[in-house]
């Protein structure tokens, strides 16, 4: 799917600079950090609901009832 990224230009600046030292794209880096953010996010929010879970399971079956 096709998609217009505008970053600031000090950012855009980095990602040319990065992308010409790995030898990559620019869009490959993006590709790969939003893709590692979705799954970092997914773990961190998985990780807390087992937190609250596990912390409030007395509270939680209580309000089950």
């Amino acid at each position: 799917m096709a998609m217009t990224l505008r970053l600031p230009e000090a950012d855009d600046r980095m990602l040319t600079e990065r992308a010409a030292k790995e030898k990559r794209s620019k869009q490959e880096i993006a590709v790969e950090a939003i893709h590692r953010y979705l799954v970092a996010r997914d773990e961190l929010l998985d990780s807390s609901v087992d937190e609250v879970i596990s912390q409030d399971a007395e509270l939680l079956r209580r309000l089950a009832q």
